[in-house]
């Protein structure tokens, strides 16, 4: 086989791999060996009809398809690796058959690849660090939510609804005077301040008492799913059934053991401890971004779609598994909300345009600036996961595999750009306001402190569907880090003429 490699447009490269007659006929053969048992001819045992035979029955092309992609599954990968200092494959090629004779095949792959990116500027900027920090009152506020989802649930008869309880309600709602779809449930729980249903509907319910019942206006908001009711006017009658409080547990030395500390007091301090923990990689990791984003104002770059796609695919799948931690299946949630998969996924593809530039500035830094890792810091790293799994370095390094040592050497080059570039740009602080605690991130998935005799639980969807009256439900964009992707095999088609 021999191929030339040739720049194309928008950051692709084409490969055309030329095989002669007997590479040719030998994967035509190949491809016979692979299918004969697919086919019988009359006169002949099933799977015993010679090649040329079927040819005269099915036409001469019958195994060109077939032979085609043995030749590519061969010989790609090959040609990926001999190139792999001129360029490197983000995606799947397409394939096109330029010519195709007895004599001879020629194959032309077109590669989407890592596109060449052009800085501004990465040094001597002004930019923003951000740091978070914890207050008394952010470890006071995470303490009163472990006790909360700690709480004990309680009837309540003596007093009206307020925020935090469950109540069980009916409700009919009407536009224009009329009745509309999903507009009706019955023995419905709500939890009042959860933020379910539309703006000042739950508002509305807090005052009411067991069996009253109440008229609820509420205008529908203009983003609302359901085309007929953006912005209406709308009457909801409320009857409430039942009230279902929280008990919570006292803040003493039995909650702090059930904590999996000895003492309020360590307790508390455990808590500032985590917190803090978070606030430090919260604000690294925002500051990183911040890094990136305006180094990123000055860089271009001639991005293929590929990558675009692979980042979008990526965001989509944390979504789904952000999801599924709340019990919620993603094609359920776009079922609710009028989406398909692939509608949906557009709506990362501005962020994903702006995760994949990123990604190739810092790649870029990290080679002018001739940043490596060396074999002692690969090391030091790989003692210290050893040691947090338990394992000598010796006995975990068995367990390693090229890939992993890969990404241990990319996070330590990827850890000394940032400190170079925090060097040498004029990093200015604004702390956060947020406390550290306040917004909880979606891209990962949140450890909340569990009691230590805690029994695990396994978050399940409710059937019931949600009526009209429920807000729109957003599901907040995960910040991802992009990554290369590779280039898996595809079908090689014959082009049509």
């Amino acid at each position: 086989m021999k191929y030339q490699t040739a720049p194309a447009e928008k950051s692709t490269v084409k490969v055309t791999m030329t095989f002669d007659a007997a590479e040719w006929a030998e994967a035509n053969n190949q491809a016979y060996l692979k299918n004969r048992k697919k086919y019988a001819v009359n006169g002949f045992r099933k799977g015993k009809v010679p090649k040329h035979v079927l040819e005269t029955f099915y036409g001469k092309g019958l195994f060109y398809e077939d032979a085609l992609n043995l030749l590519y599954a061969q010989h790609y990968g090959e040609v990926l690796e001999k190139e792999k200092d001129k360029f490197t494959a983000v995606g799947d090629p397409s394939l096109a058959v330029d010519d195709i004779t007895d004599e001879k095949v020629v194959l032309v792959a077109t590669i989407p690849v890592k596109p060449e990116v052009k800085i501004e500027k990465y040094k001597g900027i002004k930019i923003k660090k951000v740091e978070y920090t914890v207050t008394d009152a952010d470890v006071e506020k995470e303490i009163e939510n472990s006790r909360t989802r700690l709480a004990e649930k309680v009837d309540v008869t003596d007093r009206a609804a307020q925020n935090g309880d469950t109540v069980n309600i009916d409700f009919v709602g009407k536009a224009d005077g009329k009745e509309f779809e999903g507009g009706s449930a019955e023995k419905y729980d709500l939890t009042l301040g959860s933020g379910a249903f539309i703006a000042s509907f739950e508002e509305q319910v807090v005052g009411m008492k067991i069996g009253e019942t109440k008229d609820i206006n509420v205008t529908f908001p203009q983003d609302y799913q359901a085309e007929s009711l953006k912005g209406k006017p709308a009457v909801f009658t409320v009857t409430l059934h039942k009230i279902t409080g929280k008990k919570l547990p006292e803040l003493n030395e039995e909650f702090a053991k059930k904590m999996g500390s000895d003492s309020v007091e360590a307790y508390r301090a455990k808590v500032k401890e985590r917190l803090e923990t978070s606030a430090k990689s919260k604000s690294r990791n925002e500051t990183e971004y911040s890094i990136l984003s305006e180094i990123a104002k000055g860089a271009t770059a001639e991005i293929p779609e590929a990558m675009i796609d692979a980042q979008e695919d990526y965001s989509m799948r944390n979504m789904e598994y952000n999801l599924m931690y709340q019990g919620v299946k993603l094609d359920d949630y776009l079922s609710y909300i009028g989406s398909t998969r692939e509608e949906y996924k557009k709506n990362f593809e501005e962020e994903a345009k702006s995760t994949v530039l990123q990604q190739l500035v810092l790649e870029k830094i990290i080679e002018l600036e001739k940043i490596t890792a060396t074999e002692k810091e690969i090391d030091a790293k790989i003692e210290e996961q050893a040691k947090s799994v338990g394992k000598s370095a010796e006995e975990y390094k068995k367990t390693i595999d090229p890939r992993q040592r890969d990404y241990i050497e990319n996070d330590i080059k990827v850890t000394k750009a940032f400190e170079f570039l925090e060097k040498n740009n004029e990093m200015y602080t604004e702390s956060a306001e947020k406390p550290a605690a306040a917004k909880k991130t979606t891209a990962k998935k949140t450890t909340e402190e569990k009691p230590a005799a805690e029994k695990k639980t396994t978050a399940k969807k409710t059937s019931e569907e949600k009526p009209a009256a429920a807000k729109k439900e957003t599901a907040e964009k995960p910040k991802t880090t992009a990554k290369k992707a590779a280039a898996p095999k595809t079908t090689a088609k014959k082009k049509e003429n």
